[in-house]
């Protein structure tokens, strides 16, 4: 059963790992270095999946092996973007400390929407859509509450690190609010 609503609101979003809460298991598959980091990548991109879609009842359960292979074929499609702005955020890093203002702004107002245009599509085209920031700066104020709300949760999740479950929680919900910003505002 999905819960699917019209706009994400902030309790939704806390709630959200804990609906299903022995999914935040799962985080423990970091301890498996490449395959363990590849499945939860791949386990992310569903997640996202599901955000774009409006569901937020529970985690999915994480399917290991086609976790895997999600999770690998995505680094591997992502690999010219991470190049082509890691040439470009040097640039910018290099040669004036005000352009680390510019570098600032791709990471908060383009990069978010181009990465879950990315794991909707799953297409190395998909990171290149530029046209996206249009929907950004054209609800803008929307989206800079989206953004104020992921902070918050953020750093709720971060305060509950110390017992634990801010772990998984924080690393399972990080992009919940720019993937329901994207379902509302890209068509």
């Amino acid at each position: 059963m999905n819960k699917t609503i019209d706009k994400l609101d902030f309790e939704t979003a806390f709630k959200y790992p804990f609906n299903r809460a022995k999914g935040m298991l799962n985080i423990f598959w970091i301890f498996l270095p490449i395959f363990g980091w590849l499945a939860l990548g791949g386990y992310g991109v569903r997640i996202v999946q599901e955000f774009v879609k409006g569901n937020f009842l529970e985690l999915p359960v994480l399917k290991f092996n086609n976790d895997f292979k999600l999770g690998f074929f995505m680094l591997v499609k992502a690999v010219p973007f991470i190049i082509a702005y890691a040439i470009l955020s040097t640039i910018l890093t290099l040669f004036s400390p005000v352009l680390v203002i510019v570098r600032l702004f791709i990471e908060i107002f383009i990069i978010p929407i181009l990465f879950i245009n990315f794991m909707k599509k799953e297409t190395v085209e998909s990171l290149f859509e530029f046209s996206l920031v249009n929907v950004v700066f054209s609800n803008f104020k929307d989206y800079v509450v989206v953004f104020l709300k992921s902070i918050l949760l953020a750093i709720i999740f971060f305060v509950m690190m110390i017992i634990l479950v801010g772990i998984p929680a924080s690393v399972f919900t990080k992009n919940m609010f720019i993937a329901d910003f994207y379902r509302r505002n890209v068509k």
